[in-house]
């Protein structure tokens, strides 16, 4: 082993970043990505200076440690935001929603029109016809009040 590794060259370097690279592909967490572009940045030094492995190495690490640190900083920085926060969240959708109640509301419990379909409602007793405003949601239920 300590023979492979005195002997290390640019093209190691680059099959490494490779092989990491694609575990990247194959594993999620934006992890391998990093390590990978560390071993690159280290065979493309090699193509222009010789450098001893014992350096290499320590260059490796570091580049990987830097470059995960620099990961973290900007994600704390830059979250990333959606268009459409709810999206996999079908109910919570129709939150602040004007819909028309199907079936009265009696003793707090009915059910409304919503989209193409008909969902469970809670709210204030009314009776049907009566245009509602979803204000939150508890599983399946809307929570209504008076339009």
């Amino acid at each position: 082993m300590i023979n492979f590794v005195s002997s290390l060259q640019w093209w190691h370097w680059w099959i490494a970043a490779a092989l990491l690279g694609i575990v990247e592909a194959m594993v999620p967490g934006a992890v391998a990505i990093w390590f990978a572009a560390a071993a690159a940045v280290v065979g493309a030094l090699l193509l222009v200076i010789p450098i001893p492995w014992q350096l290499q190495l320590v260059m490796f690490g570091a580049l990987s440690i830097g470059a995960l640190a620099f990961w973290r900083y900007w994600k704390r920085e830059h979250p990333e935001t959606s268009e459409l926060p709810r999206l996999n969240q079908r109910s919570a959708q129709y939150i602040g929603q004007v819909c028309v109640l199907s079936e009265p509301i009696v003793q707090g419990s009915g059910k409304a029109r919503v989209g193409d379909g008909f969902w469970k409602v809670r709210g204030p007793d009314l009776p049907a016809g009566t245009p509602v405003r979803v204000k939150s949601v508890e599983g399946v239920v809307l929570i209504v009040e008076t339009a």
